[in-house]
């Protein structure tokens, strides 16, 4: 199973197999989600700050068909290398944020912390799209729910679920930081299931 936690124009990807009570890392990598070739396309929306409205809302629609592209190849090219180790997923964990809906571009680019909300859901959506396309079930866990849910359906303290993250983490060596190991908690949640 996968886990995906999003940044501006990136993510991490972990994927997992194995028993749920002792699955092990088969793959990790980041996948890169924003257009080189756009300039701003890791921060779309900052770069959409400065512009008239209509001229912002084109360049976050070409920001956005863009990102989706390149979300759907890394993903499937993560998939593929799966399937290249005879491994197969049909599910992907993916770490959300609040929940809070936003409100339209126009009033989005007219606050700079509704700028930096913005664009977290603009990768997180393509991801979660990414997913569809790819034929992945998904699960949006909460960031700060993590812990608690993972605890509760893996039936394991949340020390323990850490520690074994942590664990995880050193066989590999680095990278294997907080954007890993969330990855790595949504893919045992799916895995879960």
């Amino acid at each position: 199973m996968i886990g995906l936690r999003a940044h501006s124009g990136w993510a991490a990807l972990v994927a997992l197999a194995g028993p749920v009570s002792a699955p092990e890392v088969i793959a990790r990598r980041r996948i890169e989600i924003a257009d080189p070739g756009i300039r701003g396309s890791k921060q779309p929306f900052h770069a959409a700050e400065q512009l008239e409205f209509p001229d912002a809302k084109a360049y976050i629609e070409r920001c956005a068909a863009s990102t989706r592209t390149l979300a759907r190849a890394a993903l499937q090219a993560a998939m593929d290398g799966l399937r290249d180790r005879r491994a197969e997923s049909t599910s992907c964990g993916i770490i959300l944020a609040s929940g809070k809906a936003l409100p339209g571009l126009e009033a989005i680019l007219k606050s700079h912390a509704l700028i930096h909300t913005a664009e977290g859901e603009f990768f997180r959506n393509a991801l979660v799209e990414a997913c569809a396309h790819c034929g992945l079930a998904v699960l949006g866990v909460k960031q700060k729910e993590l812990h608690a849910q993972a605890a509760a359906k893996l039936r394991t303290p949340s020390s323990t679920l850490e520690r074994r993250v942590q664990e995880m983490g050193k066989a590999l060596g680095p990278p294997w930081t907080e954007d890993q190991k969330f990855a790595t908690l949504a893919a045992w949640l799916v895995l879960g299931k």
